[in-house]
């Protein structure tokens, strides 16, 4: 109760299409990132390689000074109110909650309630045969409210997640290791051009599994919950125990582990990809068969823990449940797994509650808007059978949802919510001018070849043979904008005016547009046409039990879940592009 922004699985923030979703947070107003960033030990750009609809920024952190720099945040947050305790009972009146009460007897009044309770509710721990009650590893559980919820008619289920075995450093022999440094440059989570890490940067270190691994492993399949029948609900699909790897890719020979440091100093390290339930014993000699873990010694081993979730298509957009007004659930709660996921839902959630208690319109990101926006969108339209985690494949305008954009998508919107600072819409606004300066000079500015063509001959690509427009040099992909700055002397000169601390990132972002703007333009018009379908209201305008020119999934789909918008509909599973047609038809269309 008295922890504040725990760390409970992987020291690190970030990832394919996470790191966008961070970026995305960031742009609202959020602390994510900015804590994110002052932590951070290591940072690494993924999927540098692909183009920048894919790339994704991702941290490690001191997961100790994570929580410290958020707890400094939150007790120096203007009418923020703390108290350490555990809710036990939800106020209700009239289908409309009211307040909560805690496990000491204290009543809270409130005109809306934000339920973010992570692997806490019913929370059970496995290792091995042995059970314990908790929501993680020293910390009770959350009990009472799920079944408060269920007797309000709330679909519930159970969702199950894990961690590995976290490591004394002391004992690793590195030496047989390979080292994974992190990047070097400018690369962060937030816009704020202050905001850095102080900390020392540390190393991670990747390893195998092998078949001897895998024997012994096999070994404690017999006395593992999720083999016996004692675990029953069902794990996230890409971040799998080491057990569900043997299982499902039995041709394997080895999988590979990350040695993730936990913090700056300490020596502890978290084996990413060994996440387990197998009994410790099990573990600890599997691992010390693992390629420089020979000597290892534990802080502990791995855990599964089973939590209860609720159905997400009992939520509006805006999160709020559709069966007790001003109630919203954010987080594990709606069945996703990861950090990131839940910090957005929780930010939306507080955006929409504090508009609902004062009686404002409600704030719901679109799908061509924000991963954020897809994320929700998928959850209260489709609903969840395994923990959900977000990924670039996902977001059908992912060229759109870029991380290096986040702000010019979402600061001014949450600047008109009072989110953002004043600070935050004058750096967007520079930025926006910046960029579009650059781009407007090398539209404009011809080169000759005599001042480019041995730059060119040394990237591999075709001397010109007559000047051309520099935009078109810079769009060529075996060059970056960066090569020209030196060759081209008035170029470089006319980039001195922008602020040093910012420099790689406004270039970079007016690199990506003339590279890009193509395939840009063509994903806006996409985005376009199908907002037109989007926003065809649908509410409370069917009996779909009545219908029979739609299939029967499609009435019981649509029933259950009453979307707002025929976009909406189309996305529900089940229901089909005819379904649709007949719906647009009823509505004359």
């Amino acid at each position: 109760m008295g922890k504040y922004a725990q760390m409970s699985c992987n020291p690190a923030i970030g990832g394919i299409a996470k790191g966008q979703i961070v970026r995305e947070i960031d742009a609202l107003g959020g602390f994510t990132g900015v804590v994110a960033d002052r932590s951070s030990i290591q940072f690494r750009m993924l999927n540098r390689s692909k183009g920048p609809a894919m790339w994704s920024p991702r941290v490690q952190n001191d997961r100790f000074r994570f929580s410290e720099y958020w707890r400094d945040i939150l007790e120096n947050t203007d009418n923020l109110d703390l108290w350490q305790d555990a809710v036990i009972h939800l106020i209700i009146e009239d289908g409309v909650v009211k307040g909560v009460k805690t496990k000491i007897g204290v009543e809270f009044q409130s005109k809306t309630v934000i339920l973010t309770n992570g692997t806490f509710l019913n929370g059970l721990m496995h290792i091995g045969q042995s059970k314990m009650e908790g929501g993680r590893i020293g910390e009770s559980a959350s009990y009472f409210i799920s079944d408060q919820l269920a007797e309000a008619g709330f679909k519930t289920g159970r969702l199950k997640t894990g961690t590995p075995v976290r490591i004394d450093g002391r004992s690793i022999d590195f030496s047989k290791l390979t080292e994974q440094k992190g990047d070097e440059g400018y690369y962060k989570f937030s816009y704020l051009p202050a905001v850095k890490s102080e900390l020392k940067q540390r190393s991670c270190w990747i390893t195998h599994t092998s078949p001897e691994v895998h024997k012994v492993l096999e070994k404690g399949f017999d006395e593992s919950p999720m083999y016996d029948g004692t675990i029953q609900s069902t794990g996230p699909r890409y971040c799998p125990s080491i057990e569900s790897k043997l299982i499902t890719f039995a041709e394997k020979q080895q999988h590979q582990l990350f040695l993730e440091p936990e913090g700056e100093t300490t020596h502890e390290y978290y084996l990413n990809g060994f996440s387990s339930s197998l009994p410790w014993q099990v573990q600890y000699e599997a691992l010390r068969l693992i390629e420089g873990l020979e000597n290892a010694k534990i802080y502990r081993p791995g855990y599964a823990i089973e939590y209860d979730y609720f159905d997400p298509t009992q939520l509006y957009h805006t999160l709020e449940t559709k069966y007790i007004s001003n109630l919203f659930f954010g987080g594990q709660i709606n069945g996703t797994t990861g950090y990131e996921e839940a910090a957005a839902q929780g930010i939306v959630a507080g955006i929409n509650a504090h508009l609902k208690a004062h009686e404002e319109p409600e704030f719901v990101l679109g799908r061509d808007e924000a991963y954020i926006g897809v994320l929700i969108d998928d959850l209260v339209t489709k609903g969840v059978d395994e923990p959900y985690r977000m990924f670039t494949s996902r977001a059908e305008y992912r060229i759109l949802l870029r991380q290096d954009d986040a702000d010019a998508r979402l600061t001014p919107r949450a600047f008109q919510l009072g989110l953002a600072s004043q600070e935050r819409i004058d750096l967007l606004e520079e930025k926006l001018r910046l960029r579009d300066e650059i781009i407007d000079f090398v539209s404009n500015f011809s080169i000759k070849p005599q001042y480019i063509n041995q730059l060119l001959e040394s990237k591999n690509t075709s001397p010109l043979k007559q000047g051309v427009k520099l935009r078109d040099v810079i769009a060529r992909p075996q060059i970056s904008i960066f090569d020209v700055v030196e060759p081209v002397t008035p170029f470089k000169k006319m980039l001195e005016k922008i602020p040093l601390d910012r420099f790689e990132e406004i270039v970079e972002s007016a690199e990506i547009l003339i590279k890009y703007s193509g395939y840009i333009e063509r994903e806006k018009l996409m985005a376009d046409k199908f907002k037109r379908l989007e926003n065809i209201d649908i509410e409370n305008k069917f009996d779909y039990g009545s219908i029979h020119t739609i299939s029967t999934e499609a009435r019981q789909k649509l029933s259950k879940i009453r979307p707002k918008t025929i976009g909406q509909a189309s996305r529900i599973s089940g229901v089909n592009p005819s379904d649709i047609n007949v719906l647009l038809v009823m509505l004359g269309r």
